[in-house]
């Protein structure tokens, strides 16, 4: 009985050395084939589940400061291009608008008045310089009476010497020559005055000529005053840049905001993609236009297609906000990573995608 017990026991070991060694031989060839497996796989694939979905913020920011009169979204919601989002108080713009248009009113009123001024002056210029002429020949005339009175006076003298003629007749001699005098010297101080009215009057025709100008400047600027205020004014309601949705509404009417201000911001829905953060070391055989394969947390059952489309111009420490020195002494190497853009392909579902959902994603380096 005691060889029966021991042949059994025997039996049963052999039969546990062989079922742990076939255990052993299948874990050892399925960890193999796994790893082997593995290894062809890295050879034409490089992956990374550093990686997330991105898409363009536009943040709503206004260009005015004043008061919200309304606001015409809320949480989450969907907008197309052209969508109002928010008014703010545009009464005192309007206000400015309106003064704006009556300061180019005046403004031509003057303009107006300037060149009636003008043409006035002009006709005062023609006038005086056409009186002129007429003054010069009246002198020329009177000038020749001057020579004739003189020559009458002279005989006149010479014969009352020899009491050839009356005295009476001498002194009307004289009085010809004394009238025809006068009235030249009269002619010629005309003549002087005339010359500088037409002066004056050239000189206020210039003046008015540049009050003309002025105005015209002036228009010039009310025009632009008023194109300011209407810019302005436009800026009083905010619309949407591009399709997309609303992220949290931080703003309420009544209340007061600044330009420049962040008030909230609008997520494109048409332009998603994904940003993969790869090691330094996996880019040797990554380039543009190799196929990926994307896989999103939120979806674990849909696999989305897509294509590298870039590569970052420098690791993601070199844009941080504080980015690493090397030169302090105290150097630890880190494999650093570089973002790579990661587009889409044409897919019916990329647009249920969010910026910051994680992703997987496998590139085909063949």
């Amino acid at each position: 009985m005691e060889n029966n017990k021991n042949e059994s026991t025997a039996g049963g070991g052999q039969k546990k050395s062989k079922a742990f060694i076939f255990i052993l031989a299948a874990l050892v060839i399925g960890g193999g084939s796994f790893g082997a497996s593995k290894y062809v796989h890295s050879l034409h694939h490089e992956e990374t589940d550093d990686a997330q979905v991105d898409a363009y913020v536009s943040p709503i920011i206004p260009r005015i400061s004043g008061y919200v009169a309304a606001v015409r979204v809320h949480d989450n919601q969907p907008v197309k291009k052209g969508d109002t989002l928010l008014i703010i108080d545009d009464r005192e713009l309007k206000i400015k608008v309106e003064q704006a248009r009556a300061a180019i009113a005046i403004a031509e009123s003057n303009l107006n008045a300037a060149k009636a001024s003008t043409a006035a002056a002009s006709a005062n210029v023609a006038t005086s310089r056409a009186a002129i002429p007429t003054v010069d020949a009246q002198i020329e005339t009177a000038k020749i009476n001057v020579w004739r009175a003189t020559q009458d006076f002279n005989r006149y003298a010479n014969l009352i010497k020899d009491h050839s003629i009356t005295q009476q007749q001498y002194e009307q001699a004289l009085a010809a020559k004394q009238t025809a005098e006068q009235q030249l010297a009269v002619l010629e101080k005309q003549k002087r005055e005339a010359a500088q009215r037409t002066s004056a009057v050239i000189s206020q025709s210039a003046a008015t000529a540049h009050q003309v100008s002025v105005a015209d400047a002036t228009i010039l600027q009310r025009k632009v005053e008023l194109a300011d205020a209407e810019l302005n004014l436009s800026y009083t309601v905010l619309l949407a840049p591009e399709d997309g949705y609303v992220s949290r509404v931080n703003v309420q009417p009544g209340q007061f905001v600044n330009a420049g201000a962040t008030l909230f911001s609008v997520v494109h829905a048409h332009n998603v993609w994904v940003v993969a953060n790869f090691k330094e070391t996996q880019l040797a055989k990554m380039k543009e236009g190799q196929k990926v394969l994307i896989k999103v947390d939120a979806h674990p059952d849909h696999t989305y297609e897509g294509v590298v489309a870039s590569f970052s111009p420098a690791t993601g420490a070199r844009f941080a906000i504080l980015p690493p020195d090397n030169a302090s002494g105290n150097f630890v190497k880190v494999v650093q990573r570089v973002p790579v853009r990661i587009e889409f392909k044409a897919d019916s579902i990329v647009n249920i995608l969010r910026p910051g959902m994680n992703a997987v994603v496998d590139v085909h380096l063949d």
